[in-house]
């Protein structure tokens, strides 16, 4: 069943290439394709469109599909061409003529957006959540490991000390940002395109106001032609929101690979979130870190390749915006795991108490034998001088202790404060 058939059949070939992967993809889009039309449903009698009775008719009917779907028991076979014409056909099957009244007044083109204007808020929210899961779990360890010293370093050469709590709070902070992205993407998703039909309204007095507030929408997108364009919008918005958190958590992945090495030993990792090699009995692989880093890498590519489907098209509906969903609902999976495995094994990693031993770390403290004598009236240049020429002839003495007072030291992290601008945009 099409929704746009008029008796007129279309090749195999068409179908394959038109349809592509649709039907699996909307079976993401089952539940709020349904929510969106119940709320239609009432609208369309609120304005005399559709008797009560008919709209009751229809809901109830509806309720039994999303209770399918929510059960898992919703399917869009080939014989439809999306989740829209499947909904429609169950409607029609069970209510007659009172089904095919459903798609008074809206079409294709806003249906799909509001299903994805749903489906991304909710998506979003769940990351949110799911971020500030782990940003918790790494300040309760940058409290917990805040008095083990770490090696700074930058250019990979010794540069200064760090610690523990500083390299866990670093990461939480930075997921700070991370929802302050998600926030906007949720911003611009939470507008009710429903309404703009085809994408320029409809003789109909429909009244979209109603439908805002039916389905939680935080405003309306007013002009018809805006909403059509914020498909696309919409979904590029979220993947560089995606995106940003995926840097994060790649970076962090990154530096996990780097100090689970025996050339660092900064860190291990209990023995089941490691694997083995086929031929060496003695690896011990971070392949969690290894394939979150690949994936979130991934995922930081999103946001170019909706950019290039998108960026040359007019206003209006394209067929090429459905080509959306295949980059983006798998990417939002994908991000969902690797939250969750960031978190389990994050939670398992133990530091190295005992790294700063190594004589080669004892270069530290360079920095801070320069201040120290700064402290006590030597001008900068010539602190720096002298304990360049200490290295340089193997008489540099390392304190091996840090005095930093400063707000985001090492020595006063300000965990409270990194809370507090996280509760600020989490809205926790």
């Amino acid at each position: 069943m099409k929704l746009w058939e008029k008796g007129i059949p279309t090749d195999i070939k068409t179908d394959i290439f038109t349809v592509g992967n649709d039907r699996e993809l909307d079976l993401l889009l089952a539940e709020y394709d349904v929510v969106g039309s119940m709320t239609h449903a009432k609208m369309l009698a609120s304005v005399g469109l559709l008797t009560n009775e008919e709209a009751e008719d229809l809901v109830m009917a509806l309720e039994d599909i999303l209770t399918d779907i929510k059960k898992g028991d919703f399917f869009i076979e080939q014989s439809f061409e999306d989740v829209h014409s499947k909904v429609e056909y169950l409607l029609i099957e069970k209510l007659g003529d009172t089904g095919k009244k459903i798609h008074t007044a809206r079409s294709r083109n806003d249906q799909v957006l509001v299903d994805v204007h749903l489906f991304l808020k909710a998506e979003l929210t769940a990351i949110k959540l799911q971020t500030k899961e782990l940003f918790d779990l790494l300040m309760a360890k940058a409290e917990a490991t805040k008095d083990i010293l770490l090696p700074g370093y930058t250019h990979f050469q010794v540069a200064m000390p760090s610690s523990f709590g500083m390299w866990f709070s670093a990461y939480a902070e930075s997921l700070v940002d991370d929802v302050v992205m998600l926030n906007a993407a949720l911003t611009v998703a939470d507008q009710n395109p429903l309404g703009s039909a085809a994408g320029y309204g409809s003789s109909f007095p429909i009244d979209r106001t109603f439908t805002t507030q039916e389905l939680g929408f935080k405003t309306l997108k007013y002009n018809s032609v805006a909403a059509q364009m914020s498909r696309g919008k919409a979904e590029k918005t979220a993947a560089f929101a995606m995106a940003s958190l995926a840097g994060t958590l790649s970076k962090l992945a990154m530096d996990a690979c780097l100090y689970l090495s025996q050339n660092f030993s900064f860190i291990t990792l209990p023995q089941h979130l490691t694997t083995g090699s086929s031929i060496m009995p003695h690896k011990k692989n971070p392949d969690i870190f290894e394939l979150i880093r690949g994936k979130c890498n991934k995922i930081q590519a999103l946001p170019y390749e909706l950019t290039l489907i998108t960026n040359n098209l007019p206003s209006g509906y394209h067929r090429d915006l459905q080509l959306l969903k295949e980059g983006l609902f798998p990417a939002i999976q994908t991000l969902k795991s690797c939250l969750e495995m960031m978190a389990f094994s994050i939670k398992e990693v133990q530091p190295n108490e005992n790294i700063l031993d190594d004589k080669k770390y004892d270069y530290l403290f360079t920095v801070d034998a320069l201040n120290e004598l700064v402290t006590k009236g030597v001008p900068f240049r010539d602190a720096y001088k002298i304990v360049g020429e200490q290295v340089e002839n193997n008489s540099f003495h390392s304190p091996k202790a840090t005095k930093h007072t400063h707000e985001g030291s090492i020595n006063n992290l300000c965990l409270n404060e990194i809370k507090e601008k996280m509760e600020a945009v989490s809205g926790s």
